[in-house]
């Protein structure tokens, strides 16, 4: 299993990390932050159809919170209530989760291939179209080690994922919810940017500068959301 995702993950986002490298300026950070502005781009349609189906699981939230009164002593019957109704709506309340499922082995392999970059013995991963940079610088825009933790990217990518979570929120907030939806989502709002901060406090920057342009790029495609719904009433 190991072997297939190194070779399904990542050796390509390693090729793929040395071609922007090579290409910017050899700049490892530069490299990793136009990753994964191509990254999200690719899974873009998934984060948008995943976006559109959160929207309708919300329409569903003063029906659901009906369903759970009426069934308040009987949780199977509750539990089949509810997802009956999902099921006639073709809405899923798991689609939330499938973006984290696609990025999290992405992260791990764009952990894995940071690690390898600079690794001489490495070099043997690179596609024959490819070419050799030699040794790979590790500090990014004249400062930045990319290999070494980073507490005020840390803090950074908190306040990012923040505002990342205010844009999805805002955009939640154009359909009817339930308290206890509201709740939840103000819970997260704030639990999400403080386990980001927790996580990133002692990883290599690189993932660091990976979760802040991530971020950033769902940010711009929560807004173009945002105006295609709009348009599209």
């Amino acid at each position: 299993m190991g072997t297939i995702f190194n070779e399904a993950l990542v050796r390509p986002i390693f090729n793929l990390l040395v071609f922007l490298y090579s290409s910017l300026g050899n700049d490892f950070g530069l490299a990793i932050i136009m990753a994964t502005v191509l990254v999200r781009v690719v899974v873009s349609p998934l984060s948008i159809k995943t976006t559109r189906s959160q929207q309708a699981l919300a329409k569903l939230n003063p029906q659901v919170e009906e369903l759970r009164k009426k069934y308040k002593d009987d949780a199977a019957a509750q539990s089949q209530a509810i997802m009956q109704l999902y099921k006639e709506h073709k809405v899923s309340p798991l689609s939330g989760c499938l973006p984290l499922l696609i990025q999290l082995p992405i992260i791990i392999a764009l952990y894995k291939a940071l690690l390898a970059g600079f690794k001489p013995e490495s070099a043997s991963l690179l596609y024959g179209f490819i070419s050799n940079p030699g040794t790979i610088q590790p500090i990014s825009l004249g400062f930045l080690n990319v290999t070494s933790p980073n507490h005020i990217l840390a803090v950074v990518a908190g306040a990012f994922q923040w505002v990342q979570a205010k844009a999805a929120m805002s955009l939640q907030q154009q359909t009817p919810q339930s308290g206890t939806a509201n709740a939840l989502s103000s819970q997260m709002l704030y639990l999400f940017p403080l386990m980001l901060v927790v996580i990133s406090w002692n990883l290599a920057a690189g993932i660091t500068v990976y979760f802040i342009a991530s971020a950033v790029v769902a940010v711009v495609e929560q807004w173009l959301v945002r105006r295609f719904l709009a348009t599209s009433k």
